[in-house]
Protein backbone atom coordinates (compact mmCIF):
# COMPACT_ATOMS: atom_id res chain seq x y z
CA UNK A 1 0.00 0.00 0.00
CA UNK A 2 1.05 3.60 -0.54
CA UNK A 3 1.66 6.24 2.27
CA UNK A 4 -1.81 7.71 1.85
CA UNK A 5 -3.52 4.53 2.34
CA UNK A 6 -1.51 3.10 5.28
CA UNK A 7 -2.46 6.91 6.76
CA UNK A 8 -5.73 6.12 6.34
CA UNK A 9 -6.19 2.85 7.68
CA UNK A 10 -4.54 3.69 11.37
CA UNK A 11 -5.52 7.24 11.43
CA UNK A 12 -1.75 8.40 11.33
CA UNK A 13 -1.70 11.56 9.21
CA UNK A 14 1.41 11.41 6.51
CA UNK A 15 3.72 13.94 8.31
CA UNK A 16 3.58 12.08 11.23
CA UNK A 17 4.33 8.73 9.39
CA UNK A 18 7.48 10.37 8.22
CA UNK A 19 8.45 11.56 11.46
CA UNK A 20 8.21 8.44 12.61
CA UNK A 21 10.27 6.57 9.74
CA UNK A 22 13.17 9.74 10.45
CA UNK A 23 13.23 8.67 14.48
CA UNK A 24 13.45 5.28 13.61
CA UNK A 25 10.51 3.83 15.43
CA UNK A 26 8.86 2.91 11.49
CA UNK A 27 10.89 1.38 9.54
CA UNK A 28 10.96 2.35 6.04
CA UNK A 29 8.97 1.61 3.17
CA UNK A 30 9.98 -0.71 0.17
CA UNK A 31 11.03 1.84 -2.45
CA UNK A 32 9.26 1.15 -5.91
CA UNK A 33 10.32 4.34 -7.52
CA UNK A 34 12.59 7.20 -6.59
CA UNK A 35 9.94 8.88 -5.12
CA UNK A 36 7.60 6.24 -3.66
CA UNK A 37 7.11 3.53 -1.14
CA UNK A 38 4.83 0.37 -0.38
CA UNK A 39 4.45 -0.22 3.03
CA UNK A 40 2.82 -3.48 4.37
CA UNK A 41 0.72 -4.93 7.60
CA UNK A 42 3.71 -4.93 9.41
CA UNK A 43 3.98 -1.25 9.24
CA UNK A 44 0.35 -0.95 10.53
CA UNK A 45 1.20 -3.02 13.54
CA UNK A 46 4.05 -0.87 14.17
CA UNK A 47 1.70 2.16 13.87
CA UNK A 48 -0.56 0.78 16.36
CA UNK A 49 2.30 -0.31 18.85
CA UNK A 50 3.69 3.44 18.24
CA UNK A 51 -0.02 5.47 18.94
CA UNK A 52 -0.59 2.72 22.25
CA UNK A 53 2.94 3.41 23.15
CA UNK A 54 2.14 7.60 22.71
CA UNK A 55 -1.32 8.25 23.70
CA UNK A 56 -2.14 5.15 26.22
CA UNK A 57 1.10 4.93 27.88
CA UNK A 58 2.49 8.38 27.49
CA UNK A 59 6.22 7.71 26.23
CA UNK A 60 8.64 9.98 24.96
CA UNK A 61 9.80 9.45 21.60
CA UNK A 62 12.76 8.28 23.01
CA UNK A 63 11.20 6.06 25.20
CA UNK A 64 9.36 4.50 22.30
CA UNK A 65 12.63 4.16 20.52
CA UNK A 66 14.04 2.37 23.13
CA UNK A 67 10.93 -0.50 23.61
CA UNK A 68 10.75 -0.87 19.52
CA UNK A 69 14.11 -1.63 19.28
CA UNK A 70 13.86 -4.25 22.04
CA UNK A 71 10.85 -5.54 20.23
CA UNK A 72 13.09 -6.17 16.71
CA UNK A 73 16.07 -7.45 18.74
CA UNK A 74 15.56 -11.39 18.17
CA UNK A 75 17.66 -12.13 20.97
CA UNK A 76 15.75 -10.30 23.41
CA UNK A 77 13.64 -12.76 25.55
CA UNK A 78 9.94 -11.58 26.05
CA UNK A 79 10.43 -11.11 29.63
CA UNK A 80 12.83 -8.56 28.22
CA UNK A 81 10.15 -6.68 25.63
CA UNK A 82 8.19 -6.40 28.39
CA UNK A 83 10.23 -5.10 31.07
CA UNK A 84 11.62 -2.32 28.35
CA UNK A 85 8.04 -1.03 28.09
CA UNK A 86 6.52 -1.36 31.78
CA UNK A 87 9.58 -0.27 33.43
CA UNK A 88 8.70 3.26 30.81
CA UNK A 89 5.66 3.55 32.87
CA UNK A 90 6.53 3.73 36.12
CA UNK A 91 6.21 7.10 37.47
CA UNK A 92 9.26 8.87 38.73
CA UNK A 93 9.30 11.24 41.30
CA UNK A 94 12.16 13.64 42.19
CA UNK A 95 12.81 13.54 46.01
CA UNK A 96 15.90 14.91 48.11
CA UNK A 97 17.85 11.82 49.70
CA UNK A 98 17.33 11.88 53.15
CA UNK A 99 16.80 9.25 56.23
CA UNK A 100 13.50 8.88 55.61
CA UNK A 101 14.26 7.98 51.96
CA UNK A 102 17.03 5.31 52.96
CA UNK A 103 14.79 3.54 55.30
CA UNK A 104 11.78 3.34 52.83
CA UNK A 105 14.23 1.96 50.24
CA UNK A 106 15.38 -0.88 52.91
CA UNK A 107 11.92 -1.41 53.57
CA UNK A 108 11.34 -2.03 49.76
CA UNK A 109 14.43 -4.30 49.25
CA UNK A 110 13.10 -6.12 52.26
CA UNK A 111 9.43 -6.65 51.35
CA UNK A 112 11.17 -8.08 47.77
CA UNK A 113 13.65 -10.34 49.38
CA UNK A 114 11.11 -11.87 51.68
CA UNK A 115 8.32 -12.29 48.90
CA UNK A 116 11.07 -14.12 46.85
CA UNK A 117 10.06 -11.88 43.85
CA UNK A 118 12.66 -11.16 41.11
CA UNK A 119 12.57 -7.68 40.92
CA UNK A 120 15.44 -5.55 41.91
CA UNK A 121 15.55 -2.85 44.48
CA UNK A 122 16.57 -0.37 42.36
CA UNK A 123 13.91 -0.82 39.67
CA UNK A 124 11.46 1.97 39.21
CA UNK A 125 8.97 0.25 40.36
CA UNK A 126 10.91 -0.38 43.44
CA UNK A 127 12.08 3.32 43.71
CA UNK A 128 8.14 4.79 43.49
CA UNK A 129 7.05 2.56 46.16
CA UNK A 130 10.01 3.91 48.13
CA UNK A 131 9.15 7.32 47.29
CA UNK A 132 5.05 7.01 48.24
CA UNK A 133 6.45 5.21 51.66
CA UNK A 134 8.70 7.96 52.79
CA UNK A 135 5.71 10.26 52.02
CA UNK A 136 3.52 8.60 54.09
CA UNK A 137 5.93 8.83 57.01
CA UNK A 138 6.90 12.21 56.83
CA UNK A 139 2.88 13.04 56.44
CA UNK A 140 2.40 11.15 59.99
CA UNK A 141 1.21 7.82 58.68
CA UNK A 142 4.22 5.16 58.67
CA UNK A 143 2.26 2.78 60.05
CA UNK A 144 0.62 2.29 56.66
CA UNK A 145 3.12 -0.48 56.22
CA UNK A 146 1.34 -2.59 58.30
CA UNK A 147 -0.75 -3.49 55.32
CA UNK A 148 1.90 -3.63 52.68
CA UNK A 149 1.86 -7.01 52.52
CA UNK A 150 -1.86 -7.22 52.03
CA UNK A 151 -1.70 -4.70 49.18
CA UNK A 152 1.83 -6.91 47.69
CA UNK A 153 -0.60 -10.09 48.10
CA UNK A 154 -3.52 -8.36 45.77
CA UNK A 155 -0.71 -6.93 43.46
CA UNK A 156 0.15 -10.64 42.87
CA UNK A 157 -3.02 -11.78 42.09
CA UNK A 158 -3.16 -8.69 39.55
CA UNK A 159 0.03 -9.61 38.09
CA UNK A 160 -0.88 -12.84 37.18
CA UNK A 161 -3.70 -11.52 35.87
CA UNK A 162 -2.11 -9.17 33.68
CA UNK A 163 0.40 -11.88 32.38
CA UNK A 164 -2.43 -14.33 32.18
CA UNK A 165 -4.05 -12.17 29.34
CA UNK A 166 -0.59 -11.28 27.64
CA UNK A 167 0.05 -14.97 27.27
CA UNK A 168 -2.91 -15.28 24.90
CA UNK A 169 -1.25 -12.64 22.53
CA UNK A 170 1.56 -14.84 20.05
CA UNK A 171 3.19 -11.30 18.77
CA UNK A 172 5.64 -9.38 20.15
CA UNK A 173 4.68 -6.55 19.43
CA UNK A 174 0.94 -7.37 20.52
CA UNK A 175 2.71 -8.60 23.31
CA UNK A 176 3.98 -5.32 24.06
CA UNK A 177 0.90 -3.41 23.56
CA UNK A 178 -0.97 -5.50 25.53
CA UNK A 179 1.16 -4.61 28.57
CA UNK A 180 1.59 -0.69 27.83
CA UNK A 181 -2.83 -1.40 27.47
CA UNK A 182 -2.96 -3.26 30.69
CA UNK A 183 -0.47 -1.64 32.80
CA UNK A 184 -2.74 1.78 31.93
CA UNK A 185 -5.71 0.82 31.21
CA UNK A 186 -5.30 -1.74 34.30
CA UNK A 187 -4.38 0.88 36.70
CA UNK A 188 -7.67 2.85 36.12
CA UNK A 189 -9.81 -0.21 36.61
CA UNK A 190 -8.15 -1.38 39.24
CA UNK A 191 -8.05 1.90 40.94
CA UNK A 192 -12.27 2.42 40.29
CA UNK A 193 -12.73 -1.03 41.93
CA UNK A 194 -10.71 -0.26 44.70
CA UNK A 195 -13.01 2.85 45.37
CA UNK A 196 -16.61 0.63 44.65
CA UNK A 197 -14.68 -2.14 47.46
CA UNK A 198 -13.80 0.59 49.86
CA UNK A 199 -17.65 2.70 49.72
CA UNK A 200 -18.65 -1.27 50.17
CA UNK A 201 -16.18 -1.59 53.32
CA UNK A 202 -17.13 1.13 54.80
CA UNK A 203 -20.45 0.88 55.36
CA UNK A 204 -20.19 -2.45 56.37
CA UNK A 205 -18.01 -1.16 59.40
CA UNK A 206 -18.62 2.21 60.02
CA UNK A 207 -22.38 2.81 58.41
CA UNK A 208 -25.22 2.90 60.05
CA UNK A 209 -27.74 0.59 61.04
CA UNK A 210 -30.71 0.52 58.97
Amino acid sequence: MRIGELSRRTGVSVPTIKFYVREGLLPAGELTSPNQASYGETHVQRLRLIRALLDVGGLSVAGIRDVVIAVDDPEQSVHKVLGAAASRMVPRYEREPGDGMEEARKRVAALIEARGWRAHPAAPAAEALATALAALDEVGHGAFVEVLDAYADAAERVARADLDYVAHHVAREELVESVVVGTVLGDAIFSALRRLAQVDASDRMFGRAT
